[in-house]
């Protein structure tokens, strides 16, 4: 009986479930615990592009610092990375393992959050918007283009293509309403995703029509009992 437990658990650890253009809307994907495995894998409509916006919602109570994005490619674990430092209390936007530092003053726990970020790799420049405040443009790396085999994860940071993950870098809490754009969004299209208006679905990911993995204890729920 020990045995055939032991084989459940491990089977409910390392499960996967895949769904096909799944349509999310009034959905969250939750993160309920600090972990170093569980994650959502996204599937990209696109491979190589130009520019990039990555808008998202979430809510967390975490203290620490937590990813909230994680695009990697086989030469740049970084290639495009959101990821909150606790410690310092701002965000840090990498891009192609090259890093600007956004400090922000209304970045709250226990509370939802909309955030937006953008990068023209042809200028270098990048940019980050918080509950409809943009911040500064900043310059972080200026390339060609974005290429290679694109691995993108909700709740790790990859260190490596696909893995290298830190428990202490996990996202916990909830997030929902994640899209990604080829170009750089307008700031009417990112004041319109902020203000819960309508807005134009990522092409690259779509949360109406999406696809991904889910890999460990992430669940979906409805996001019904969430007042906006």
């Amino acid at each position: 009986k020990q045995m055939k437990l032991c084989h459940v658990k491990c089977l409910y650890i390392l499960c996967t479930w895949r769904t096909n253009n799944q349509y999310l809307s009034g959905k969250m994907f939750i993160f309920p615990r600090e972990t170093n495995t569980a994650h959502v894998k996204l599937s990209p409509l696109k491979q190589n592009f130009n520019s990039v916006t990555v808008c998202q919602r979430f809510f967390t109570d975490l203290i620490r610092g937590h990813v909230h994005f994680s695009l990697a490619t086989p030469s740049y674990s970084n290639t495009f990375l959101v990821y909150w430092d606790g410690t310092d209390k701002e965000f840090e936007i990498s891009t192609m393992d090259t890093t600007g530092l956004f400090g922000v003053e209304d970045y709250k726990r226990n509370t939802w959050h909309s955030l937006c970020t953008t990068w023209d790799p042809v200028s270098g420049l990048v940019q980050l918007w918080l509950d409809g405040q943009p911040s500064v443009k900043k310059f972080t790396r200026s390339v060609s283009n974005i290429r290679g085999s694109l691995i993108i994860m909700l709740g790790q940071e990859q260190d490596s293509h696909g893995g290298g993950f830190d428990i202490k870098q996990s996202f916990v809490g909830m997030m929902y309403d994640v899209h990604m754009w080829d170009y750089v969004l307008s700031t009417c299209e990112i004041q319109n995703y902020m203000d819960y208006r309508s807005f134009t679905p990522g092409n690259v990911l779509n949360w109406r029509a999406m696809d991904y993995q889910i890999i460990g204890q992430v669940l979906l729920e409805n996001r019904a009992m969430v007042c906006l």
